[in-house]
């Protein structure tokens, strides 16, 4: 039997966050690319009973319409996201009950992240392995708690490259880019600066998704929850569902 036939219920979108996540999943889900608009619906239509939204392209593409989540979630699938447009989609969605995963979902849940592009780097394409190109903020925000709790960087050092990774476009985002643009005190060693985050960098992104592949793959059956609201088939939502993005 296919791998996607044997485990047809259970489908996580993922790409540059997890470019393993085949190797990681086995057999137990069906790993496909990140998701755009109409994929959601589209695994609904074929059966899945499960969806992980990990990973969603956005820019030069309709992103994953928060209307095809609550179509899943009201059909009684279980959605969970998580890491990257999962944990941005999570937080919009948990009311209704799409179930967020990990530290990053936390933070948009909470406010203390708000930017969605927070979340975006820039990567190589799936023929070369989704390699990072750049660094997602919130990785390196992860990166510089990390270091400042362990005191391996100064609370005020940690808040100047928060700044200055901030100020820049995440298609810009490198370690040298950061730390060049930082306003740093004037006797500060960027060398051994860079060299230390490069050494210490918290993948939080991958350690989220990785948190949501497992937990997808314990799910068994459809969900039980109580669902207090009505999915409202609006015109829009008809022509999507009756005519879906052709999947490029």
């Amino acid at each position: 039997m296919p791998r996607e036939a044997a485990a047809r219920m259970r489908i996580a979108f993922v790409g540059p966050t997890v470019p393993d996540a085949s190797e990681i999943a086995g057999g137990a889900i069906v790993i496909r690319p990140p998701a755009t608009q109409g994929d959601i619906l589209r695994a609904v239509q074929e059966g899945a009973e499960a969806i992980g939204l990990i990973d969603g392209n956005f820019e030069n593409v309709a992103p994953v319409w928060h209307k095809e989540i609550l179509f899943a979630l009201s059909r009684g699938l279980t959605v969970l996201g998580a890491a990257s447009m999962g944990a941005l989609r999570a937080a919009e969605c948990d009311v209704f009950g799409m179930v967020g995963i990990g530290a990053i979902y936390r933070q948009y849940a909470t406010g203390e992240t708000e930017d969605d592009s927070d979340v975006a780097l820039l990567h190589a394409p799936e023929e070369l392995g989704y390699a990072a190109l750049t660094l997602p903020l919130v990785n390196v925000r992860a990166t510089l708690r990390r270091l400042a709790d362990q005191r391996m960087i100064a609370a005020e050092i940690a808040a100047a490259v928060e700044r200055a990774a901030a100020e820049l476009f995440y298609k810009e985002r490198s370690w040298s880019s950061i730390i060049a643009g930082a306003r740093l005190p004037p006797d500060a060693d960027r060398d051994a600066l860079a060299t230390r985050l490069r050494a210490g960098y918290v993948d939080q992104k991958r350690a989220d998704a990785l948190e949501l592949l497992e937990e997808l793959g314990r799910i068994c059956g459809p969900r039980q929850s109580r669902q207090d609201w009505t999915f409202n088939e609006t015109s829009l939502w008809t022509r999507l569902k009756d005519d879906p993005p052709a999947k490029v």
